[in-house]
């Protein structure tokens, strides 16, 4: 007598599709003049964000925990937009669509660990100007380069296994049904709404992934913004005041670029034409790596001394090369 048996069943119907189609841009007009911009932007942020991190290596004044997670966010911002970029290009300005199972795979995981490390590379400057600001005399010694070596850290590895979490629960899926990817990229959404056996635990874990990697670094900065706001109010000069909250200008000003276009993709998805929606995002994904680096060098008081003072001793060398 034999026995009906589900998991045999569910292998046998189990289908791993040998490639998937990118479909995000087809059918706009002029995307090839798009895609050439998204490369020229890309390139301006990759020279930005080398040039801050050469100017902290180079620099032994800029050794604070507050610039390793400066320099933190600018490897961050190479990574992510080399990540995803190039890519981009190659697949449709080449017209390269076919992407493997296991590069996209491979493609949605880098691509997320990175973004979402972006922000949170955000909550770890917002937790040191918090220290700074509300226990200035012991900032030193409650902030190290250990400690915020240790937080990075600790955020990676947060990113790291949330993501191979949301890769492993595609593995899971069959596609049975179409293997075209409406993005611009293996975003993980339209990849795993392809699938047609149970996608409930790819589902739950799209509506906890925002909440844990964006929601939640969100409020985590508004909060301590809040506690910066009181502490501010408990200083008694106005100029103290505003000495103080010139420190969190940068910060501040990397937020609003980061979260505010993210809040309002997110916030207003579903208003919006796909097309729109998808130009969106693509642009999030590069304008921040291409800002944050000029915010820095113009807004940092440090990086614009220490860049003063490079090319200072570099004329010198000229001139006692020349001699």
């Amino acid at each position: 007598m034999e026995f009906f048996n589900p998991a045999l069943e569910e292998n046998i119907t189990f289908v791993r599709p040998a490639y998937f189609i990118i479909s995000g841009f087809m059918g706009i007009p002029n995307i090839n003049l798009y895609i050439i911009f998204l490369f020229i932007m890309y390139v301006f942020s990759l020279v930005g964000n080398m040039f801050v991190m050469t100017v902290i290596i180079l620099d032994p004044m800029l050794r604070g925990p507050k610039y390793v997670a400066v320099f933190s966010l600018a490897l961050t911002d190479v990574l992510s937009s080399t990540a995803l970029v190039p890519k981009v290009i190659d697949i449709f300005l080449f017209n390269h669509r076919l992407i493997s199972y296991n590069e996209c795979l491979a493609f949605m995981f880098f691509c997320f660990s990175l973004l979402s490390m972006q922000c949170l590379n955000l909550v770890a400057l917002s937790y040191d100007r918090l220290m700074a600001i509300m226990y200035p005399l012991h900032y030193q010694v409650k902030v190290t380069q250990k400690v915020m070596l240790r937080l990075i850290c600790s955020l990676w590895f947060i990113v790291i296994c949330s993501l191979l979490v949301t890769v492993g629960l595609v593995t899971r899926l069959s596609f049975c049904r179409s293997v075209i990817i409406d993005s611009y990229f293996c975003d993980h959404g339209p990849v795993f709404r392809l699938g047609c056996n149970d996608i409930t635990p790819s589902r739950v874990i799209g509506v906890l992934l925002p909440v844990i990697l964006l929601w939640i670094p969100l409020a985590f900065i508004l909060a301590t913004y809040c506690c910066i706001a009181y502490a501010l109010s408990k200083i008694s000069t106005m100029q103290e005041r505003v000495k103080a909250l010139k420190t969190c200008t940068s910060h501040l000003s990397l937020v609003t670029i980061y979260f505010l276009p993210v809040t309002l993709v997110f916030g207003i998805g579903s208003k919006i034409h796909p097309t729109a929606r998808i130009i969106n995002l693509s642009l999030t994904s590069i304008i921040p790596p291409l800002l944050n680096p000029i915010i820095y060098v113009f807004q940092t008081q440090e990086i614009k001394q220490s860049l003063k003072k490079l090319i200072k001793v570099r004329s010198q060398s000229k001139i006692v090369a020349k001699k």
